[in-house]
């Protein structure tokens, strides 16, 4: 996959995670786009074959990390899509708890940005 056409789908209700993420992903020549709730995701995801892997918050209102995971493997259009979960939750469990449910990488935040990196090169 060519990095300067695939597409990282920042999925989190919180505005400076967005513009934090995407600055330094964007400095390492990423393509970002950006979704402030999982329904506003969902739309992006459906309209832009060009995503190649979502960075999921996983608590946000609405819907949640969990659910929009459970909603994207059940819909055949996105179930193969990467899911990396990101999320200020680091305790004993979080991590498979986030792998169980759907996520193919898990990071926590702060976000370190290397372990982030490694990650991405695994879908694009």
């Amino acid at each position: 996959m060519d990095t300067r056409t695939k597409k990282i789908l920042i999925v989190d209700d919180d505005s400076r995670n967005i513009f934090a993420l995407t600055a330094v992903l964007k400095a390492k020549k990423y393509n970002c786009v950006a979704a402030s709730s999982a329904q506003q995701g969902f739309d992006m995801m459906a309209n832009d074959s060009d995503i190649a892997v979502v960075l999921m918050d996983m608590m946000m209102p609405d819907m949640d990390g969990y659910q929009a995971m459970a909603k994207m493997k059940a819909d055949e259009t996105l179930k193969n899509i990467p899911v990396i979960a990101v999320t200020a939750q680091a305790m004993l469990g979080d991590r498979e708890r986030c792998l169980n449910a759907g996520a193919t990488g898990y990071i926590s935040k702060p976000v370190n940005v290397d372990d982030l990196i490694v990650l991405l090169k695994k879908y694009i």
